[in-house]
């Protein structure tokens, strides 16, 4: 499963919330034989278990949470093109203020699953899902109405806080309703929001703002996620089976008076919020110092994404100061990241399985192997340095705007198989035990550095010049590429000296 699903975590954490909805699902009435007091689901087929539902019951919470998923990731770059604009009504002069109008709302996306999943596995995903989706909407709404600069920027950091709950819980309420056998069709459906949200938003929020003004990129998000919110009020039913359990459980013990009842699941997971809540925090950060894997990978995968939103944050103004594009054809310039990550994810599954297994036969081994994940990372890894380069140097001649965004599409191509094998591979390698706080550190420092390396973005073009400017970015992403290279040949050797003081 780990294959299957790691894809998801580029942004946010679902990765754990699938393993463990999974494992909490695989075994029917082995403890309850042994204990009459344990509730369990009634045998395999049990209707009220998720999995048992009818198909097109199941499907509409895929279709429901990817929709949720898109919306949510829309938000970050839907009013990037019209940010002078904003600037202008705000009194906004600073150019890292400005910046930080698009970039806040991605911090919240990282800190939001830090508390959001702890309150699902305690209240429920549903009323998590219901409450942060109509919060969701006040503060974009609040976004839209407010002209003052420190209320703009708190609503747009708690929207993102919020925001980040499709793709906190999307994760295990897909692997709640679907198989092993459908669910990579259903994961597929799903990392589409995280994928193309931030490409799609500039495209629909240049036109908008330039034609109906700035405050409606907000409102059409208000729209958009409020008919998704009323879809998931119709649609939506609890499937966490730890929380179904224990409803079964308490009106066992009302109808039957035996007090001793108790979920199997309930029983067997038995933290309490704030534990859940400290380990979420604590243990990614510890093992973020004490395995240089992790950390090197965590900065990596950090300097790709924050470049690929410093490039967000800053096409306005490359496109619409070099090529004379209006703001609602700035838009077009995100385009290039867009198709590239379809080209992607293309290539990932034509080639991905293909190339492992070859690697398998080559070296003679019948298993897979965590370093097999870095190989499609190690041949298209150098392509963000590349890319980066092609994009200013072609900037700042005014080289026909097509090649830049040629360049930019380069630098997507390998942003991409930098995040997803890197995912990938800390699953591997950390297995079960740790991959969920793994997966946490490489997710917040990924998610800090998308908030404050696009500050730069301005005073190095300033000084540098795109040209300049863009080299020295990739120049620093090509001097990552040895990394894969390294771990491929001696991860597991370093990973065996160091993983017997990551879990104390």
């Amino acid at each position: 499963m780990p294959s299957k699903s790691a894809p998801l975590s580029n942004n946010a954490v679902p990765l754990p919330d699938i393993e463990s909805a999974s494992s909490k699902q695989g075994n029917f009435g082995n403890d309850s034989m042994e204990d009459p007091n344990m509730v369990d689901w009634d045998g395999p087929d049990d209707p009220s278990n998720p999995l048992n539902w009818p198909a097109n019951m199941r499907w509409s919470h895929v279709v429901v949470v990817s929709l949720l998923a898109l919306v949510t990731n829309m938000a970050p770059t839907t009013c990037a093109p019209g940010i002078d604009l904003i600037a202008a009504d705000l009194d906004i002069t600073s150019s890292v203020v400005s910046t930080l109008v698009i970039t806040l709302y991605v911090l919240g996306l990282g800190l939001g699953p830090m508390v959001i999943s702890p309150l699902s596995e305690v209240y429920g995903r549903l009323p998590v899902y219901h409450v942060c989706n109509l919060l969701f909407i006040l503060f974009m709404a609040g976004n839209a109405l407010v002209r003052n600069t420190p209320g703009f920027v708190i609503l747009r950091f708690l929207a993102g806080f919020v925001g980040g709950t499709p793709l906190a819980l999307g994760g295990g309420t897909i692997a709640d309703v679907t198989t092993s056998a459908n669910r990579s069709a259903a994961l597929g459906l799903f990392s589409l929001g995280p994928l193309l949200g931030p490409v799609i938003g500039p495209l629909i929020g240049g036109f908008i703002a330039e034609g109906l003004g700035w405050p409606f990129d907000f409102w059409i998000l208000v729209i958009l996620h409020g008919a998704a919110t009323i879809v998931a009020f119709v649609l939506l039913r609890e499937t966490n089976p730890k929380i179904l359990l224990e409803r079964k459980a308490s009106r066992l013990r009302a109808v039957t008076g035996n007090t001793a009842l108790r979920s199997k699941l309930t029983h067997a997971h038995s933290i309490n919020p704030k534990q859940v809540l400290i380990g979420a925090l604590v243990r990614p950060t510890k093992m973020l110092f004490q395995s240089p894997i992790l950390l090197v990978l965590s900065l990596y995968v950090a300097f790709i994404f924050g470049t690929t939103y410093l490039l967000f944050a800053t096409f306005p103004v490359v496109f619409e100061g070099q090529y004379g594009f209006t703001i609602s054809t700035s838009g077009l310039a995100y385009l290039g990241l867009g198709v590239a990550l379809f080209v992607a994810m293309i290539i990932s599954r034509t080639f991905g399985d293909r190339i492992q297994a070859a690697r398998m036969k080559a070296d003679g081994v019948t298993q897979s192997r965590p370093q097999y994940r870095l190989l499609l990372m190690i041949y298209f890894s150098p392509c963000v340095g590349f890319g980066l380069i092609i994009y200013g140097w072609t900037a700042a001649y005014k080289v026909h705007w097509i090649v830049p965004i040629i360049g930019t599409f380069i630098t997507g191509l390998g942003a991409f198989f930098v995040l997803v094998p890197t995912q990938l591979y800390l699953v591997d390698l950390f297995g079960s035990a740790g991959a969920a706080s793994a997966l946490g550190a490489s997710n917040l420092a990924r998610f800090l550095a998308s908030t404050f390396l696009p500050l730069a973005g301005p005073r190095l073009y300033e000084t540098l010049g795109y040209g300049f400017g863009n080299t020295l970015l990739g120049l620093l992403a090509l001097a990552f590429v040895p990394a894969p290279v390294l771990f491929y040949k001696y991860g597991e050797r370093l990973q065996a000296k160091t993983s017997s003081k990551l879990f104390q």
